[in-house]
């Protein structure tokens, strides 16, 4: 724990220099610095503000990757192949970055969900089962959206390729 007074200016650079690809929680960081929640997502919406690319997530704060491939598809599943599709797209490397959903009264929502490995897999569906929650894809009948990140092409396609096979993919 880091327990030296700074002012706002180094804590935001310190902030920059610690996100990354793995999230960080607010309170972690807030405990980190010795200051409240309420202070780092003030610091974290001026860095947004100047520019840097962070992501919010139910995980925690992190750095938006602009390096590889993103692409926006449209799948749709029912409940019970929620986990394979998923794990179709980790299996190649790939990220799930949201889910995005028509919604007739609200128009599209977005939920952030950051899965990269099986277990945020496992979590996430822990996540679904504990929380007795229904699933954003149920409000617009298994039809949804996902931004996929990957490194490189190769993966992205092979992403593609068994998201067709499965049946799942509607369009890229």
């Amino acid at each position: 724990m880091m327990n030296v007074k700074m002012n706002s200016i180094e804590r935001r650079q310190n902030i920059k220099e610690l996100l990354g690809t793995n999230p960080i929680k607010g309170a972690e960081l807030a405990q980190r610095f010795s200051v409240t929640r309420q202070v780092i997502v003030k610091d974290i919406s001026i860095l947004k503000a100047e520019g840097l690319e962070i992501i919010s997530t139910s995980s925690g704060y992190i750095l938006n990757n602009s390096i590889g491939i993103r692409k926006v598809i449209a799948v749709n599943h029912d409940e019970n192949q929620i986990k394979d599709e998923l794990e179709i797209i980790i299996k190649y490397g790939g990220v799930v970055e949201d889910i995005t959903i028509e919604h007739p009264l609200y128009g599209e929502v977005t939920g952030k969900i950051m899965i990269k490995t099986l277990h945020d897999i496992d979590m996430f569906m822990d996540k679904i089962d504990k929380l007795n929650v229904s699933v954003l894809s149920k409000a617009s009948g298994g039809v949804h959206l996902h931004t996929i990140y990957t490194d490189n092409k190769e993966s992205m396609d092979k992403i593609i390729n068994e998201l067709i096979k499965s049946g799942y993919l509607i369009s890229i």
